[in-house]
Formats: structure tokens, C-alpha cells, sequence
């Protein structure tokens, strides 16, 4: 009995470990042109807002959602921290401020698009946090909505890495037990 559960650690280790390497190995890229109804960028990262930003002046998208801004940040401020007309920000971008945690971003992103009924998003957050957000979204949107992932590429430590892939298995596992 004690070979077996030793066997069954070590084979789940096992899993364990070569899902890490995968998961660091093949973090997500920035996509080409392609064409949607919406971005949608997740605050909390370097680069995400300005990645968005080009998109929108590159009339890659009708309408851009900012998931998870602060309540104080007027888009005046964007404006002027981006470097972008406010007239972009008056008639395309929605700054959601209901989120704070990957969760609420995908169900602030539900909502967001069932309102505009638009059937194709890009995703953009940096590459560490796409599996996990792609995940949480792609469970409220359903498959109906097309979805391409935009990643804006870090340069994330080993510990920056673990920590991103455990929070992802944990999301998959509160699923699992119904969480």
C-alpha cells in the first residue's frame, strides 16, 4: 500500500512538474491583424493599456473595454498618461471598474459583451496572466464568441511563473469541486 501511494505522489509530482514546464514554455504571443467587434484589456500589468491603445488607433476594433480601472482614474487621465485623443476615449473605450481579480474581469467582460451582443474580442493581458484570463472568459462567453488572445510579451522569473501557474490550476480545480 505505501509503494503505491509513494507511486501515485511521485506520478503526480511527475505531471506536476512537466505542466510547469509547459506552461512556461509556451506562454502565449501578441497576435497579427486580425480584425474584431472588441478589445478587451485587463488592467494590472505593464504594457496591456498601450497595446490596446494602438489597436483602437489602429481601427483594429469598433470598441475597446478596460477591465478593472480605478474608480478615481478619469479618462482624461488615460488620455494624457497614453497619449491619446480623448475623442477615442469619449466614443470607443468603456472603462469598467467593477472588477479586481481575474474572475470579475471575465464576468464584467460577459456582461460587457452580452449588452453589444459582439461576436469576436481580442484579448489582451500580458503573456504570464493569458491562460488564466483566457480560461475565466472563455467559461462565461461560451464558444459562440470568437476570441483572439493578444499577449504582451514579459520577461517573467522562474517564481513569477510558479506562482501564474498554480493560481491557474487552482482555477481549474475550484471548477472541478464546483467552487
Amino acid at each position: 500500500m505505501i509503494r503505491l501511494l509513494f507511486r501515485l505522489t511521485a506520478f503526480g509530482l511527475l505531471l506536476y512538474v512537466l505542466g510547469y514546464a509547459l506552461f512556461a514554455v509556451l506562454l502565449p504571443k501578441p497576435a497579427g491583424d486580425e480584425r474584431t467587434d472588441a478589445i478587451v484589456v485587463l488592467t494590472g500589468g505593464s504594457g496591456r493599456l498601450e497595446r490596446g491603445f494602438e489597436l483602437m488607433q489602429r481601427e483594429l476594433a469598433q470598441r475597446m473595454l478596460i477591465s478593472g480601472v480605478d474608480r478615481t482614474v478619469r479618462p482624461v487621465e488615460l488620455a494624457e498618461a497614453y497619449d491619446v485623443d480623448e475623442a477615442l476615449l469619449e466614443c470607443c473605450v468603456t472603462l469598467g471598474r467593477e472588477s479586481f481579480d481575474t474572475r470579475s474581469n471575465a464576468d464584467e467582460v460577459a456582461r460587457w459583451l452580452d449588452r453589444r451582443r459582439f461576436r469576436s474580442i481580442r484579448l489582451v493581458t500580458n503573456d504570464l496572466h493569458m491562460p488564466r484570463a483566457r480560461y475565466e472568459l472563455r467559461k462565461r462567453i461560451g464558444p459562440e464568441v470568437t476570441m483572439v488572445t493578444d499577449a504582451v510579451q514579459t520577461d517573467p522569473s522562474f517564481m513569477q511563473i510558479f506562482t501564474e501557474y498554480n493560481k491557474y490550476l487552482l482555477g481549474r480545480a475550484a471548477d472541478l469541486i464546483g467552487i
